[in-house]
């Protein structure tokens, strides 16, 4: 059985939740948090302290239906996951808890993130039962301009014209994947995927395309703005709730430390180590 240290056992997390009524991953005084949810309630079933280790943090409003989080505990007792989905309230779930090994890490092991923003410009196609994961539009987006637009911004940038800069934190990252589709019921959805990113960087992104889409700015503006090193004013930051964490990716069991030692190396030089309540890469929002 692997451990994670001390004698305990290293667990990884697959968890899914609607962000709506949470003020986001990290824990904060008097509010209302995932993390918070999911480690006091851990904590109850298992009597004893649980603290989680996540992929990235999630700001208010945003969902996600991959996110991964790990610990490390004494052990599980049979029945673990039925018995926490019993105490856990229902927007937030964890469909699949396992022993991994010692060298996963849920933030640094990780090797991309994926995500996907959805918005309906067509407002009487707007599904009533998706209205909390999907942003009506008030004007017509044209997809194909936002997709070229989003081609010249593949490749590792500085995005700082993107991001709310953390002090110290780099902005530099490698998109791999920007593109939209529109399906039969008329929802445009952005699927995008990075090694990781900064904060509020995919909501940027997209808030910058839905301005191209509009023919407000020109396909070429979203990528002239990777010139600059600060953070544009006049980028959009779109909506919270259209955004889901989707998927993280991690490499086999036999590269996780080598995986995990890169990271560090790149993102913790002025960064703290990242728990569910300090600093680290965010998930957009």
């Amino acid at each position: 059985m692997p451990t994670g240290g001390g004698g305990l056992v290293r667990f990884r997390l697959d968890i899914s939740y609607d962000g709506t009524d949470f003020s986001g991953w990290a824990r904060q005084p008097a509010r209302r948090t995932v993390c918070g949810v999911l480690e006091d309630t851990m904590s109850m079933v298992l009597r004893e302290d649980v603290r989680l280790t996540v992929a990235g943090r999630t700001d208010a409003g945003v969902h996600a239906t991959g996110q991964v989080a790990h610990c490390d505990v004494a052990g599980l007792p049979a029945g673990f996951r039925d018995r926490l989905a019993r105490a856990l309230p229902p927007d937030v779930r964890v469909p699949d808890i396992r022993p991994a090994p010692a060298a996963f890490d849920a933030r640094f092991s990780a090797v991309r993130r994926h995500y996907v923003y959805r918005v309906c410009d067509r407002q009487w196609a707007a599904d009533p039962l998706r209205r909390k994961d999907t942003v009506t539009w008030p004007r017509a987006l044209d997809e194909s301009r936002m997709n070229e637009a989003a081609t010249l911004l593949l490749g590792e940038h500085d995005f700082a014209a993107f991001c709310k800069r953390r002090e110290g934190a780099t902005t530099i990252r490698e998109l791999q994947r920007l593109g939209w589709t529109r399906d039969a019921s008329g929802v445009l959805a952005a699927s995008v995927s990075a090694d990781a990113f900064c904060h509020s960087m995919v909501r940027s992104l997209v808030g910058a395309l839905l301005a191209v889409g509009e023919g407000r700015k020109p396909v070429e503006w979203p990528a002239g703005l990777l010139r600059t090193d600060t953070r544009a004013s006049s980028v959009t930051v779109a909506p919270a709730h259209g955004l889901t964490l989707t998927q993280v990716d991690y490499p086999p069991d036999d590269q996780l430390a080598a995986r995990a030692e890169l990271t560090r190396n790149l993102r913790t030089a002025s960064t703290p180590p990242v728990t569910g309540t300090a600093a680290g890469p965010r998930n957009p929002a």
